[in-house]
């Protein structure tokens, strides 16, 4: 009887843990997929999907060390999938965050991260006007290329060609400052 009892307070302590970083965890993951899909039911729907696959995988006893960086890996992954699934833009939808260490990763990945992130900003300063008002506008506020190109009066494949500079000089800059760091 003991081991029975035993194993359920294991089980209760494994919910007690998943539901703490759920609830210290949800507002952020949710700001985080809102950030990358324009459309708010398939963001809460990404949302559902993360907490459903986390109860899923407590009820399987599959192990998570980090219950955190599991829950946004899951997250990219659903956006990724709804990206597949909707209609694609003719650009490279991978984001600069492939770049950037998952903050849940430790101290040194955040440092890591902070450095890149100033790279980052550094970097957004030295694009063309242009090219930075369409890749704040797009990637960073959400706003769709209909919305700019009625606003701007350029057209959609002229802020598509504006967002793919800007992401294509900031991923280098990136990459290398990525090199550099890495290199210690």
């Amino acid at each position: 009887m003991g081991d029975g009892a035993g194993q359920e307070r294991l089980a209760t302590d494994r919910d007690r843990r998943i539901t703490d970083v759920v609830a210290g965890e949800a507002a952020r993951l949710r700001r985080f997929i809102n950030r990358r899909v324009s459309d708010p039911r398939d963001a809460e729907d990404i949302l559902q999907d993360v907490f459903s696959e986390l109860v899923e995988a407590n009820r399987l006893l599959m192990p998570i060390d980090h219950v955190t960086g599991w829950m946004f890996r899951v997250a990219r992954n659903r956006i990724t999938d709804l990206f597949r699934k909707k209609k694609p833009e003719p650009m490279d939808e991978a984001t600069l965050e492939d770049l950037l260490p998952d903050p849940s990763d430790g101290p040194e990945a955040m440092l890591f991260r902070r450095r890149l992130i100033d790279e980052l900003t550094s970097a957004l300063a030295e694009l063309p006007k242009a090219q930075r008002d369409v890749f704040v506008a797009h990637e960073l506020e959400g706003r769709s290329f209909k919305e700019l190109a009625a606003e701007s009066g350029a057209s959609v494949n002229t802020l598509l060609a504006r967002k793919r500079y800007a992401v294509l000089r900031l991923r280098a800059r990136l990459q290398r400052a990525h090199d550099e760091l890495s290199k210690g």
